[in-house]
């Protein structure tokens, strides 16, 4: 009995993180400068310095580190920016349930496939425990397909692949990152001429980068296989019939990234999320954790 009351007191002496003071920790982490920081907060530089100052006292850790024109952060830091962010939104989740008015109704939200195992799971997740009266019909297709659907009001939301040819960007870009050619990890279908790619139809940025980058460097190939779908292309660098450009974060074993030295680099691609004028909150509500759930990766 006394080790338990033990560990009870030693529990209940832990000091607690004001929910404001890490919401200042996080915004000086995303903004690179106290100076910024304080002008998104209302607040003035020295009031932010002292907040962490006190925080980095409670826990006994420097938490950035100070240069001439910006800070970053330590080790320590990082740890705490992750803790931070999952606090800050289960702290909004907890007030929304109970003070926010409850939201009903249908949200429809369209996303490419390459994006589906990023975000999607945990978006529905959380939403579902915040609003669980709102229904989500989720469309999976291609930007094209997806952003005429949002105009025909067919949908809410769209995540889709930006900076489409003749096409200015439309909506927030939530995500970027490289493109780079992939293939399996043993194959040989790099080795062959002309060289074998799948891609994804006509419209898909994917598609668009690629060819560019073969034509402008010259390289022989042929489009071996086509699919709309990541699982397609996946399939046939698998079967070591082609190579493909995939999102470098989306390449797991037996696949790999290809370095060959007649393969051109091709840059990277983004992920635009964008909104029907007049959607609704729910809707609203639902992009905004979208964006969460990218920016953490």
């Amino acid at each position: 009995m006394n080790q338990f009351a033990g560990a009870e007191t030693n529990r209940a002496a832990l000091p607690l993180l004001d929910s404001e003071v890490l919401r200042t920790f996080v915004t000086i982490a995303e903004s690179g400068s106290f100076t910024r920081a304080a002008q998104q907060l209302f607040r003035t530089p020295s009031a932010l310095s002292m907040q962490i100052k006190r925080l980095e006292e409670i826990l006994g850790q420097n938490l950035f580190v100070r240069e001439a024109r910006q800070v970053r952060l330590t080790a320590e830091g990082e740890v705490l920016l992750g803790y931070s962010r999952r606090l800050l939104k289960l702290n909004a989740e907890a007030v929304t349930q109970f003070l926010a008015p409850a939201l009903e109704g249908r949200v429809g939200l369209g996303i490419t496939d390459d994006v589906v195992w990023r975000v999607l799971p945990t978006v529905l997740a959380q939403f579902a425990r915040s609003h669980p009266a709102v229904q989500v019909d989720v469309i999976v297709g291609r930007s094209v397909e997806l952003l005429a659907r949002l105009d025909e009001s067919e949908l809410d939301l769209a995540l889709v692949m930006a900076g489409e040819p003749g096409q200015a960007t439309r909506g927030e870009i939530v995500h970027s990152e490289p493109l780079v050619w992939a293939g399996r990890e043993d194959g040989v279908a790099v080795q062959r001429t002309p060289l074998p790619v799948t891609l994804a139809q006509q419209g898909c940025a994917w598609r668009r980068i690629a060819l560019q980058a073969l034509d402008s460097a010259g390289v022989n190939y042929r489009i071996a296989y086509s699919c709309d779908h990541c699982a397609g292309q996946e399939a046939a660098m698998l079967a070591d019939l082609a190579i493909s450009p995939f999102p470098k974060s989306l390449i797991r074993p037996p696949l790999k990234r290809l370095t060959h030295d007649l393969l051109p680099p091709l840059g990277d691609y983004q992920v635009a999320l964008v909104k029907r004028p007049g959607s609704g909150d729910a809707s609203e509500v639902l992009a905004e954790r979208v964006v969460e759930a990218f920016r953490e990766g």
